[in-house]
């Protein structure tokens, strides 16, 4: 199994290949897409994208954690997650490659 990350570079690069758009412009769309999943997320909205996966926002609440080192309790601040959840079908095409 490869461990290549794919980066905003490579979406942009294989935009301009497969949509004919120029470099420039491929990865003007590339952040602006990104852009507009960012500010749903930050609003608190979903992002479903149909056979890929659903990016939704989750409170957790306080709670109390344990420092690893010292098995001191600490309070763990209230905060939001962010959470993917795969389609069916993102998770059957992954375990076709097995």
């Amino acid at each position: 199994m490869s461990s290549k990350t794919l980066t905003r570079m490579d979406l942009s690069e294989a935009v301009y290949r497969e949509v004919g758009l120029s470099r420039n412009e491929s990865a003007v769309l590339v952040e602006s897409v990104l852009e507009h999943m960012s500010d749903a997320l930050v609003k608190g909205e979903t992002v479903k994208i149909s056979s890929f996966g659903t990016f939704t926002v989750r409170a957790k609440s306080e709670r109390m954690g344990r420092n690893p080192k010292t098995g001191e309790e600490v309070p763990i601040e209230p905060r939001r997650v962010l959470v993917f959840r795969a389609s069916h079908i993102m998770k059957d095409r992954l375990n076709q490659s097995l």
